[in-house]
């Protein structure tokens, strides 16, 4: 074989890299794409993954559970929080107030009662269950490396982390009772038929 054969090899096998990349891209995309009705068994999934993943701390003694636990909790505050917070709302109109705003009323609602607002999460349950999964399975692939493996005294750090959760958590259920929001929607859903009209 002559170096002019070999650098053509080469050359070929270089530009098949972007059309490799893009297919295996595509096909990502499309298991997604297939999964992404099946919520329960997705979520099953997760835990599955989770699980193996604490086992495989348990085994290695690791510490990046840790991070992986304050990653999840951050997760799940932007799931449980609405997309447009009705504090900073609530200083916006506080704002206008001061402002000097005419005396006239005004054709739009004007309390948050007057109007029909659904519930929108910040971060959707589609990306909560994505990143979930994904930091998983990262964070599973670098126990096997000695690398992230950082000498500390685990006990703090799991008693820093319940703490940090319960704070976290408390803070999140008085903002949710002081504007009043449930961000989840279970229960029976209201159905109209044509007969209620």
């Amino acid at each position: 074989m002559s170096s002019s054969d070999a650098v053509g090899e080469t050359s070929a096998s270089l530009q098949n890299i972007p059309a490799t990349y893009a297919r295996l891209k595509r096909q990502y995309q499309q298991t997604l794409d297939r999964i992404t009705p099946h919520v329960l068994y997705r979520w099953i999934g997760t835990t599955v993954t989770i699980a193996v993943f604490e086992l495989r701390i348990l085994y290695a003694q690791g510490v990046l559970c840790y991070a992986h636990a304050i990653y999840l909790l951050n997760l799940l505050l932007a799931f449980l929080q609405p997309k447009f917070d009705p504090s900073l709302q609530d200083d916006l109109m506080a704002d206008e107030l001061e402002g000097g705003e005419s005396d006239a009323p005004s054709p739009l609602p004007s309390t948050r009662d007057d109007e029909f607002r659904p519930f929108v999460r910040r971060l959707p349950e589609w990306q909560f269950w994505l990143s979930t999964t994904r930091a998983t399975l990262i964070s599973f692939f670098m126990t096997f490396s000695s690398v992230f493996d950082v000498p500390v005294y685990w006990p703090i750090l799991v008693m820093y982390f319940c703490v940090l959760f319960v704070l976290t958590m408390r803070r999140q259920l008085q903002h949710m009772i002081k504007y009043r929001y449930v961000p989840f929607d279970w229960g029976r859903k209201t159905r109209y038929s044509a007969s209620d009209k």
